[in-house]
């Protein structure tokens, strides 16, 4: 079992370069000396505030992953992003408020043998390593420790870490029993790594955030998921609940799940919407 090392390769990262302030009074927190209490407060608020949507890809466009560009979507304006977006983010302001940071990347079930498409961090304080994922969507609310088969409540779903072939394995207990959700690897990651994995996931035409909308939200006890034309809401207790979203109620929904897109964006979207009504 290895701990996490922070990067320690300067600031190729940007992160002197982050609005800070912004980035907190986006998510409602203020400076705080690094705790895992402090990180909890963090990976909270900044899930319950900041989408997870990828209405980039599903019009055609790449996002950028400079922390510039990243900050005018995520920070300045009532958009979300998806994994890469949100992790940099996250990282960047980890690091600025004086936390070790280890840049991570993941492979998502139930592909296996897919490849490491997916973005975390891992976070040390405390003498302890965290899993932090505030971009995988409606999952994990808080930091997981990396403590094998260590059962944590997430917004009222319990998930747990188990070491597995040398990879840090997240599974969600499901009606099917504790189910693999990613395998996360120990090695560090570069920019570069990034940018290819971004480019595949915004491109490629297996993905699966290109030609659909998806946006997520995850709150104390409750899912919900935009996935193409419906609407569906999970609760803890295991109601679901689903609803067809027509390309008139679109804007609206949007907007109620924290993403308010510009009427190009909109545009982009109600025409995709027309292509898969007409498939």
């Amino acid at each position: 079992m290895t701990q996490s090392q922070p990067d320690r390769s300067g600031d190729e990262w940007g992160s002197a370069d982050l609005d800070l302030d912004a980035y907190l009074d986006r998510i409602g927190q203020t400076r705080a000396e690094p705790s895992i209490t402090a990180l909890h407060a963090l990976h909270e608020a900044h899930v319950r505030t900041i989408p997870f949507e990828n209405l980039d890809p599903a019009i055609g466009r790449s996002p950028r992953l400079d922390l510039e560009s990243i900050t005018a979507k995520l920070v300045r304006r009532s958009r979300g992003g998806y994994c890469y977006e949100h992790s940099l983010l996250f990282a960047a302001a980890l690091e600025s408020l004086g936390y070790g940071v280890s840049r991570r990347a993941a492979r998502v079930y139930p592909d296996s043998t897919g490849a490491r498409t997916h973005m975390n961090v891992v976070v040390r304080i405390e003498g302890s390593d965290f899993l932090a994922d505030v971009g995988f969507g409606a999952s994990i609310m808080h930091p997981m420790p990396l403590r094998d088969a260590t059962v944590v409540d997430q917004a009222g779903w319990k998930h747990r870490l188990t070491r597995v072939g040398g990879e840090w394995r997240l599974e969600a207990e499901t009606a099917q029993g504790w189910t693999a959700v990613q395998a996360i690897g120990d090695e560090p990651q570069r920019p570069v790594d990034y940018e290819l994995g971004n480019h595949y996931v915004a491109t490629h035409p297996d993905s699966p955030f290109t030609g659909q909308l998806i946006v997520k939200r995850l709150d104390h006890g409750l899912s919900t998921k935009l996935v193409g034309r419906e609407l569906h809401i999970d609760h803890a207790d295991g109601r679901n609940e689903r609803f067809p979203v027509p390309p008139a109620r679109l804007e609206q929904t949007l907007h109620d799940l924290g993403v308010v897109p510009t009427d190009d964006e909109l545009g982009a979207l109600r025409d995709l919407y027309e292509q898969t009504t007409a498939r």
